[in-house]
């Protein structure tokens, strides 16, 4: 059984599009998110990018489901 990392997308040929989100999603919410490395934000604004990431995929999913029935 092989083990992949939590950062690692399921569909690897999302990956470009998912970064995009993530600094769409940042910049929505005020976090000062920039390309490389990001040490001196606090985990408290990593992980609010994190959350409303899974929030409107939740959303959007939901919403495509509403509509095809």
């Amino acid at each position: 059984m092989s083990r992949r990392s939590s950062n690692t997308p399921e569909v690897p040929q999302a990956k470009d599009a998912l970064d995009r989100f993530k600094f769409e999603v940042a910049n929505e919410i005020g976090v000062p998110l920039k390309q490389g490395y990001n040490g001196d934000l606090t985990s408290r604004e990593n992980g609010s990018v994190g959350g409303e990431m899974v929030r409107q995929m939740i959303r959007r999913q939901e919403e495509e489901m509403a509509n095809r029935q």
